[in-house]
């Protein structure tokens, strides 16, 4: 009997010490966070700020609109650095802990990795879905109105959206429609431009299928062409299969009016999409942004594993400061595959889901042979 109780007692104290360390773990990963976030979220800010402050300076815009620009760009801002947030706070919790010599003693007293990195997993999966939920609710709002305060109120550019995918552009007694961009090959569809005289009445109109913008100016393609005759105020009709043209916009310009998929929850932009396609248009770029919103908020995740692996696969001897150096540096490599791998997918040489999902996996494998050689 008092060899049982004696057992009953060891396990009750195993188990209160392990959810103590559970707690330490989450409470420690939080407050680092929470640290590494609002560091790099005030030096951005403060960059940004100085950078921009004389744009609303020149446009005479109060002092509240400059700062309320920039509180709708915070949300955008932690959405993006939450994973590399993630990333460094794991690695500072537990580089500090390899510097104490804690995973030792910790391991000694039959404490196992895996066992170490059950809280950084709950952790990673909890910030994943807060920053699903945060890029689909929030960041989507705070960025439009943040964009039509710097395109409108500071820029006060003339080109505007009518839904989505219908931009409308005022020009010097001209008005131009075009139906679709597509940013990817700085490619238009459906494109109509109305010319008009001092008395607003329409002297030239030119419909076009497409046009596409290379060595400088933009190259119309189907073109039909009505030219107002003077004398009998009828219209002389011309077809063309290829011809120049001279507009007074460039690609830069549209792909500064036309909704940005950040500034689309996922529903929005799948219902885009399906719009865009039932016309007969590509939507390949939008269908990669599409599984882009699921597969970066799952970095997370992935930030969690490689950041356990890394700082538990180092040397005490190479110094905690290398840890760190390697998670920048691990962040930074991740950050440029992953808008390789994107840009690969906007030009059509990968699938949408490949392109926005091939990082993770890699990552995702990199991580975990780290955190299995810690073992």
């Amino acid at each position: 009997m008092r060899s049982i109780r004696r057992t009953t007692v060891n396990s009750e104290r195993r188990t209160v010490t392990m959810t103590i360390i559970h707690k330490y773990l989450t409470r420690e990963l939080l407050k680092y966070f929470c640290i590494v976030v609002a560091t790099v979220v005030g030096i951005y800010m403060a960059v940004d700020f100085f950078g921009k402050i004389d744009n609303f300076l020149e446009a005479r815009l109060p002092i509240s609109r400059a700062l309320a620009f920039f509180a709708l760009k915070i949300p955008f801002i932690v959405a993006q650095i939450t994973p590399v947030g993630v990333l460094l706070a794991v690695l500072i919790v537990f580089g500090l802990m390899v510097n104490s010599n804690e995973i030792v003693a910790l391991k000694s007293g039959g404490v196992s990795v895996f066992y170490l990195f059950k809280p950084v997993l709950v952790l990673g999966l909890i910030f994943s879905a807060l920053l699903f939920f945060f890029c689909e609710v929030l960041v989507p709002i705070t960025m439009g109105r943040a964009n039509k305060i710097w395109h409108s109120e500071v820029k006060k550019e003339s080109a505007v959206t009518s839904r989505e995918k219908n931009i409308w552009i005022k020009g010097n007694r001209s008005i131009s429609h075009i139906t679709y961009f597509k940013p990817s090959n700085e490619t238009i569809f459906g494109v109509t431009l109305n010319y008009f005289d001092e008395g607003f009445r329409l002297t030239k109109r030119i419909d076009a299928q497409k046009g596409v913008y290379k060595g400088g100016r933009w190259h119309l393609f189907n073109v039909v062409e009505q030219d107002l005759v003077k004398d009998d105020r009828s219209y002389k009709v011309t077809y063309r299969v290829e011809s120049p043209a001279r507009l007074e916009f460039v690609p830069e310009d549209l792909k500064r009016v036309v909704k940005k998929c950040e500034e689309m929850s996922y529903g929005e932009l799948s219902a885009y999409i399906q719009e865009v396609e039932e016309e007969g248009y590509d939507a390949t770029s939008y269908r990669v942004d599409l599984n882009a919103k699921i597969a970066f908020p799952l970095v997370c995740v992935i930030m969690s594993i490689v950041g356990t692996g890394l700082a538990l696969w180092r040397k005490k001897k190479e110094g905690f400061a290398s840890s760190v150096v390697y998670g920048i540096g691990m962040a930074f490599l991740y950050w440029t595959l992953y808008s390789f791998c994107l840009s690969l997918g906007y030009g059509e040489i990968l699938p949408p889901m490949i392109a926005a999902w091939l990082t993770n996996a890699i990552f995702a494998c990199l991580g975990t042979l780290m955190l299995l050689n810690t073992s």
